[in-house]
């Protein structure tokens, strides 16, 4: 009788791959985690209870197929393994790295109780990094072409699912990018502890052999207005992701040393892939010898304080105004900066930033949580009388980000905004309020995560297709 290379969760315990030391890890941005070896995976992927209601399937926002491949895993079947979880993924490699599993897959397995969920994105990572060094991606090419143009505003995300599924379909597919580089908070925004730039670069190339045609240092509303595009393309979708910082009203907001954190993390980013910043080197935007407090709770305020361990900052604090389990970010991440260092001081709000001309220390609130808000969530209340001075060199806000004002942008004030300044779709279709022009990712739905936007990104094309479709076979199709 063949072995069941299943239900290992009783005898096997929960693994991740090797993380490098602390000490170590932090003298460099590259990435922390090294991946499974085979044995590793397939034991872990057996750890799998094949249950009837797979609810990390359920809880993942791309419905992937992770009790299938992690079972085909577990018998050695990694090429088929892959090509399910890229089926549903057009990026499995970069969720398996920056995906909060804890909060997603992992965090709904439901051996998570009692004996630890499976490690699913290391397995991820683990089977689509095995892809690529065997040769087992391959560029999805049309069978036809099929002779209408459509124009992508954005190279994030959304934006790359979108043209991948297009040109499978047989679409001419053309990227306009503001930025030099292909991938957009993906390189800009995620530092390489978390993701290695040449991960989001072989896919950028994957696409390019696909036939996708990248703009880049093509600024919409510049170099071309949106009226230009439609006039050239049958159809747009604009995928520009959200990038306006959050900001926050306080004394001396204005001082020198107090920075948005994407002016931050993109001077890091740029760096580390070989780009002079004068900011950088002049001390202006990099850590290195001060202190440091950063504002906020998500994954970008973790990027920003393991950022700042990493160029060398004297101390790094994080403030955020809810206990540690009320914060959005991943549990993971902070206990990754924790073990680099960073203090974390929760219950804890911005008063005032305190400085002559600089900026020298953060006056802020001890806070408690009170009633729920209507989302379920305790409001924080200040408790009167506490405040205690942070000394501190650099203050980077990573308060989450707001979408700019693309109408005035692009020069279409015709293209309507939601009450958050997100464009307005049609939810069945994903049409903005003009004729042909489609928008997907944060741009649509504010500041989320990654998977996210590429799962709307894959909707998008296929919303995008059903309107091409139509309007070919009722003649109006621009010749190509």
């Amino acid at each position: 009788m063949a072995e069941n290379k299943m239900l290992k969760f009783v005898s096997r315990e929960q693994e991740m791959p090797a993380k490098r030391a602390a000490d170590d890890r932090v003298k460099d941005f590259g990435e922390i985690y090294a991946n499974f070896v085979q044995p590793s995976a397939q034991d872990q992927a057996g750890r799998c209870s094949q249950c009837g209601i797979p609810f990390c399937q359920v809880h993942c926002p791309l419905s992937n197929n992770i009790p299938d491949w992690l079972k085909l895993t577990a018998e050695g079947r990694l090429q088929e393994a892959y090509e399910l979880s890229q089926a549903t993924n057009s990026m499995p490699e970069v969720c398996g790295r920056i995906c909060p599993q804890d909060r997603l897959c992992e965090g709904n397995c439901v051996i998570e109780k009692d004996f630890n969920s499976v490690t699913i994105g290391s397995v991820e990572k683990f089977l689509t990094d095995t892809a690529w060094e065997k040769g087992w991606v391959k560029p999805r090419l049309p069978r036809k072409e099929i002779g209408l143009s459509v124009g992508v505003i954005g190279a994030g995300p959304a934006g790359l699912a979108a043209a991948e599924m297009l040109r499978a379909k047989g679409y001419e597919v053309h990227v306009y990018d503001r930025y030099d580089r292909v991938g957009g908070l993906l390189i800009y925004g995620i530092p390489g502890f978390k993701l290695e730039k040449t991960v989001v670069n072989r896919r950028a190339e994957l696409l390019e052999a696909q036939g996708v045609k990248f703009h880049l240092n093509f600024a919409v509303g510049t170099d071309a207005s949106l009226d230009d595009l439609r006039e050239k393309h049958d159809a747009i979708l604009i995928s520009t992701g959200v990038y306006k910082a959050r900001d926050v009203a306080l004394p001396g907001a204005g001082l020198d040393g107090v920075l948005p954190a994407m002016t931050y993390l993109t001077a890091s980013n740029k760096v580390s892939m070989g780009d002079k910043v004068p900011e950088y080197e002049s001390g202006e935007l990099n850590a290195n010898g001060k202190h440091v407090v950063v504002i906020g709770g998500g994954d970008t305020a973790m990027d920003c304080v393991r950022t700042a361990v990493r160029q060398g900052a004297k101390s790094v604090k994080c403030l955020y105004r809810r206990d540690k389990e009320n914060m959005p970010g991943s549990q993971r991440e902070v206990k990754n900066a924790e073990e680099e260092g960073v203090e974390f001081v929760w219950l804890s709000a911005p008063q005032a930033f305190l400085g002559d001309g600089k900026v020298t220390a953060v006056k802020a609130n001890r806070m408690r949580l009170g009633l729920p808000d209507s989302s379920g969530r305790q409001t924080p209340e200040v408790i009167e009388g506490s405040s205690v001075n942070h000394p501190a060199d650099l203050v980077i806000k990573a308060l989450g980000f707001d979408p700019e004002e693309l109408p005035l942008m692009f020069g279409a004030p015709e293209l309507a905004v939601s009450r958050w300044g997100t464009l307005k779709v049609d939810f069945r279709t994903q049409m903005t309020s003009l004729d042909g022009v489609f928008a997907a990712g944060d741009i649509v739905r504010g500041a989320s995560l990654v998977v996210w936007a590429i799962r709307d990104g894959r909707d998008v094309a296929d919303q995008m297709h059903l309107y091409l479709k139509a309007k070919a076979e009722a003649g109006l199709a621009k010749a190509s």
